[in-house]
């Protein structure tokens, strides 16, 4: 089969490209922009394209299938090549689920801890030697791709985002996959610029829980008001099987989870992880793991990449990042690094650089989420508000609309450099919640 990317460079796309590879398909791509570790991962697989651009010559009639990004923009030339040719054009998830529509598919969705709990599951199973496809969003240990397809396995577990399919399809993704098992771990308002109400974005859970298989089975976070009341609300046939946060204690600054088995000594903390691990263990019950294989494989999970994530120092300095930005996220990952670092000093830095969390409307969602820290940095960029188009922001209403005044802003990395070249980092505990990078600070210094 030959297959064509448009926007072959993204986190997802190269790693659908890279599996249908790795398949036996022919695989072209174009993109202008590519970045690491997208650029070397396809150049080692041999489908890096050779320059950046979009080329509607590659283009051609005996193409079986293209690929569309949401890098790509809806006028993209090679888009409109491949419409001319009559081509059959998929988005990401549309694809996928042509690929796994004779298998039994089980979707993990939520506003927050959905790569958490796919990787969980895939670390479990993996643990036990279960082979079976997915996709996942975040790199993990023992994977060398985030995307696996094949034409044998009867399972495929897909991480299901509510963000846009594709310039030309404007579903959620998940709502593409029919999913015979799902999980919902919460909802919380985010991606603004697309669902300008609340009621907006709900509604795309609604429209996932609805799209369940009759019959199929959804396991659900009973502890969020909102998915308790879509899943209520829900007028179609399914298994529900809520799940809660397990009881733990914390001794020596290692998390154990009180079972029926004893006490199970667990590699991550924080009370949404363990809320996220029950959710991956009734999902793993699905799909034929007893509940003591469940416990003997967690152990060793250390976490998906930039979930909390510890920082190797050299100076043995405590240091994790955390992909949070999302104001949920950021409350969750705040209450989880404060309890487990209660008798250090803690340090907590989040940068808001998405359009959703520089937009003033927002930021009400973020009231009190660095409260519990003993120091609470925003960091923002004055430039990253012209680049968007957006109106300027002043320190003071972020500080109000935390509702923090001990929070200290920057709005421009030197100021930020500057500051955290003062902090000795080998003594206190430091937190870093960001999808970018505070404008190129090096972590590890």
């Amino acid at each position: 089969m030959k297959t064509h990317f448009i926007a072959i460079g993204g986190s997802a796309m190269h790693n659908l490209a890279i599996a249908l590879k790795d398949k036996g398909y022919q695989v072209t791509g174009s993109d202008d922009a590519i970045f690491e570790p997208s650029k070397s991962r396809l150049e080692k697989k041999g489908i890096l394209p050779t320059e950046l651009g979009w080329f509607p010559e590659k283009l051609t009639s005996d193409i079986d299938a293209v690929i569309l990004g949401m890098h790509a923009h809806a006028d993209n030339p090679e888009l409109a090549k491949a419409k001319e040719l009559g081509l059959k054009i998929y988005s990401y998830p549309e694809f996928l689920y042509e690929q796994s529509k004779e298998k039994t598919r089980v979707v993990i969705g939520g506003s927050h801890g959905k790569t958490t709990i796919t990787s969980m599951i895939l670390h479990v199973l993996n643990f036990h030697q279960k082979d079976i496809d997915y996709m996942v969003g975040a790199q993990l240990e023992g994977f060398d791709c985030m995307v696996k397809i094949t034409d044998d396995n009867d399972f495929m577990i897909l991480e299901g985002d509510e963000y846009l399919s594709s310039p030309i399809d404007l579903r959620s993704k998940f709502l593409l996959y029919q999913p015979n098992i799902a999980l919902v771990s919460g909802i919380a308002w985010d991606h603004i610029n697309v669902f300008k109400t609340f009621d907006d974005y709900i509604d795309q859970f609604r429209k996932f829980v609805a799209s369940i298989t009759p019959g199929g089975v959804l396991v659900y976070n009973e502890e969020d008001e909102e998915v308790v009341k879509v899943v209520e609300c829900a007028e179609n046939y399914f298994r529900k099987i809520p799940y809660k946060t397990p009881a733990y204690k914390i001794e020596n600054g290692i998390v154990n989870l009180k079972t029926d088995m004893g006490d199970i000594p667990l590699s991550v903390f924080g009370k949404h992880n363990l809320l996220n691990m029950e959710g991956a263990r009734f999902i793993c019950s699905q799909l034929g793991i007893m509940e003591e294989e469940f416990y003997e494989a967690i152990m060793s999970f250390k976490g998906a990449s930039k979930r909390l994530e510890k920082v190797e120092r050299a100076d043995g300095g405590l240091l994790y990042k955390d992909f949070a930005h999302a104001p949920s996220k950021v409350k969750a990952t705040v209450s989880a690094f404060a309890e487990q670092f209660s008798k250090t000093e803690t340090f907590g830095f989040l940068e808001l650089h998405t359009y959703s969390s520089l937009n003033p409307v927002f930021l009400e969602q973020y009231d009190h989420a660095m409260d519990g820290l003993d120091n609470a940095v925003v960091f923002y960029s004055e430039d990253a508000l012209k680049i968007k188009r957006m109106d300027p922001i002043s320190p003071d209403l972020i500080k109000g609309k935390f509702k923090n005044e001990t929070l200290k802003v920057f709005t421009n990395a030197e100021d930020l450099h500057a500051y955290w070249e003062t902090l000795d980092k080998s003594k206190g505990a430091f937190v870093m919640m960001s999808s970018g990078n505070f404008g190129g600070l090096d972590l590890t210094k």
